[in-house]
């Protein structure tokens, strides 16, 4: 007697793994970007302490047009002498987000500090994956 499985054996297991695969690849389809995007916030308010922190130390934010580049290096040493040696990032080079995009900056109307995230199009606007993540909508 053989002890190798038969055809009709193999066609079982295929038809499992079938229907297996089936149920678990859809509840896996976009998970990936979902991690993208809650690893934009979370480096997104990363950033934010950095900026508090040169806030605290220098007297307010980077402007707009200084942008995140500002936490690397002084961007005015005149008016900036007590910025921190090694800058406030930890980083030699601007944070990127998840999909390898500059994060854009810039501060709101009432000066509070603005972080967007293009998402996964690397576009302005979007849906779904591809939406704009903002940190002041992050954790809402």
């Amino acid at each position: 007697m053989s002890k190798g499985f038969t055809l009709m054996e193999l066609m079982v297991v295929v038809i499992i793994l079938g229907l297996l695969a089936a149920l678990v690849v859809p509840n896996l389809m976009g998970q990936g970007e979902e991690a993208r995007q809650k690893l934009a916030c979370v480096n997104m308010k990363q950033i934010e302490l950095s900026l508090n922190d040169f806030k605290l130390n220098l007297g307010d934010y980077p402007t707009t047009e200084q942008g995140l580049e500002a936490l690397i290096t002084n961007p005015d040493s005149d008016r900036y002498k007590n910025f921190r040696v090694g800058g406030y990032l930890g980083a030699k080079t601007e944070p990127k987000d998840p999909w390898n995009n500059a994060y854009v900056y810039y501060l709101n109307d009432d000066g509070s500090p603005e972080l967007v995230s293009l998402g996964a199009d690397r576009k302005e606007g979007g849906e779904s994956f591809n939406r704009d993540l903002k940190l002041s909508e992050c954790g809402q």
